[in-house]
Formats: C-alpha cells, structure tokens, sequence
C-alpha cells in the first residue's frame, strides 16, 4: 500500500518539475530575445567616424540585417572625430575591406551600425583592430533631407508622410527592396497634386501677373532697390551719431516731462479762464461786434494823430465836469474852453 500511494506522488511531481522547467527554460529564452543578449563569444573591434549623432551604447550592430553585436563604447579621438568600440560575433568574422555605415533604425532617431564587405582579398580583421575612417559613413542627416520635402509632405496624409519618409530614407541608405513601394507612393502624391490641378494653375497665373507686372516696371523696381540699398548704407554709415541722437533724445524726454509736470497747474488755470472768457465774449456777442464796427474809423483817426511820428499829438480843446467837497458838499462845475484855431473846426 505504501509503494502505491508513493508512486502516485512521485508521477504528478515529476510532471510538475517538467512544466516548470520548460516555462523557466521558455521565459529566459523571451526575455534574452526582448534585451538582444547573445550567449555566443564576440571579438571587440573599434571603427572611427566623423560624426556619430544619436548613435548610443547597446545600439544594434548588424550584416545584411542580422544583430551580430552591439555598441560597446563611444568615445572622442583626436578632438574631431568619433570612435566606437563594438563587439562582433566570433562566428562572424571580419575582413580588413569591411566598411561601418550608421543607419536609421526608425523615424523615432534610434541608429545602428550596419557592416559591409568592400572589395578585397578575403583577409580577416583581427580582434581589436579599427576600422579607419576611410571606410567609416556618418548616418543620413534626417533634418535637412525632411525638410527638402516639407512642400511634398504638405500634399500627404500623416499615414502617408511616416510611410513615405520611412522608405525615402531607407532608400538613400541603400537598403534594397523599396524603390518600387518609393515610386508608387511617388505617383500617389503626383495624383493628389493632379487633382488640385485648378487650384495650382490659379496660383501660377496670379505669380505671372506678378511677375508681368514686375517686368514691366523693372527699371523702377530696380531704382527702387537701389534707393533702399544706398538709404540702408547710409543709415549703416551714421548708425554711431543716430544711436547718439537716440541717447539725446531719451535725455530730451526726461528733462520735458518735469517741465510739463511743472506747467500743467498753471495751464489747466489758463484753460479754465480762456473758457470763462470765451463764454462772456459769447454772452456780449452783440457788444463786441459793435465795438469792431466802429474800431476801423477809431483806427483812421488814430492813425491821423500819430502821422507826425512815433507818438500821438493830443491838443486840450474843451474840458467840463463836477466836483463835489467832501466837507462843505459844494459841487463845482469847471469849464475850459481853448480858443485857438485848431480847436475851431
């Protein structure tokens, strides 16, 4: 009896023992995929480039597509280039005619370092050695490629602009098998320009108003450049006096604006008043306009009196009025008469 019971513990254990050792087996196998590691030995080898931008350590190193290592070190040599220290598979020897390209791995930025086999003799690279720089390339510069088709990726959709870059630069890189997927995504982008066709022909016939229009007054456009050329050279010439003048001008500011604060009581007085004054003159309109009718033949009598010169001649002809004492309250009544022939007309 107990020989039976042993044996069917013994059976469900071993079973047990079995499925844990291939799930253990089966995740360390996933997990050495998902971090790339490598359990096969590797030579180091170093390769000189003259720029390595985006290019990190563990990036991938790899021939015709296959991870056969990674990035090691990144390190400067000689102030201006860049040297990398990777490894390579033992079972993947290089030759002294392999050539290091950096790639893109993604549109996201990631590179990796793609070895080539160049013409030769078949002599193998020995652990340790560098590739020099001679047979070194730098990665595509993904900037200044992008933007030569922004006007391009304007006419796309964004499915179409990631696809389209993605197979444009795999293509300068000159990974094969994408020319064909480049080209027919080349005639998609003909055809959404072919149907706004209306649109862009309108555009090109206002820019040749333009330009008509331009052309037929070139000799005064012309003049007119060179007028804001010789204005602009002229304002470079005096730009010291004109920065000075600017400096006097701040100073000019400053010292007004105590004056004005200084003169607005006073002139917000003068304001006040000019209104009163104005106001009486509107009341003793009817005064006032009486007073200017008869000022021109005041003025021609005035001007009679002081034909002799610079002064006015006034001769006493006649003279009467009251005076009253204070004291006594006598009232007298003087009365001057001058006779003299100029007091008889």
């Amino acid at each position: 009896m107990r020989s039976t019971g042993a044996r069917q513990t013994t059976a469900p254990l071993i079973k047990f023992s079995l499925f844990a050792l291939v799930t253990i087996l089966a995740t360390a196998l996933l997990a050495a995929t998902i971090v790339n590691l490598s359990f096969t030995p590797g030579h180091t080898y170093r390769a000189v480039f003259s720029d390595v931008t985006g290019l990190e350590k563990g990036d991938d190193i790899r021939v015709a597509g296959v991870r056969v290592g990674e990035v090691e070190d990144i390190r400067i040599k000689d102030r201006t280039l860049a040297e990398v220290t990777f490894t390579a598979g033992a079972d993947r020897p290089l030759l002294i005619s392999t050539h290091a390209v950096i790639r893109y791995r993604n549109l996201v930025g990631q590179r990796y370092v793609a070895l080539t086999e160049g013409a030769g003799d078949g002599t193998r690279l020995k652990p340790g050695a560098t590739i020099p720089l001679s047979r070194t390339q730098p990665a595509l510069d993904l900037n200044a490629l992008l933007n030569g088709f922004k006007p391009l990726f304007a006419a796309l959709s964004p499915q179409d602009v990631n696809q389209l870059a993605t197979e444009i630069v795999k293509t300068l890189q000159g990974e094969g098998g994408t020319v064909n997927s480049l080209l027919l995504h080349t005639a998609s982008l003909t055809t959404t320009l072919a149907d706004r066709d209306k649109l862009i022909g309108s555009v090109i016939d206002h820019l040749n108003t333009v330009l008509a229009t331009l052309d037929k007054r070139g000799t005064r456009f012309s003049g007119l450049l060179k007028q804001l050329r010789r204005v602009i050279s002229g304002l470079s010439a005096d730009r010291k006096p004109i920065g000075e003048s600017l400096v006097g001008i701040g100073d000019l500011t400053e010292a007004t604006s105590g004056l004005l604060k200084d003169a607005r009581p006073p002139l917000k007085d003068d304001i006040a008043g000019l209104a009163g004054l104005t106001g009486t003159l509107n009341d003793n309109d009817k005064t006032v306009e009486g007073v200017l009718k008869r000022l021109p033949d005041k003025l021609n009598a005035l001007t009679g009196a002081a034909s002799y010169g610079s002064w006015f001649n006034f001769y006493l002809c006649d003279f009467d009025g009251r005076i009253v004492l204070p004291k006594t309250k006598q009232v007298l009544a003087p009365d001057l008469h001058v006779a003299r022939a100029r007091c008889g007309s």
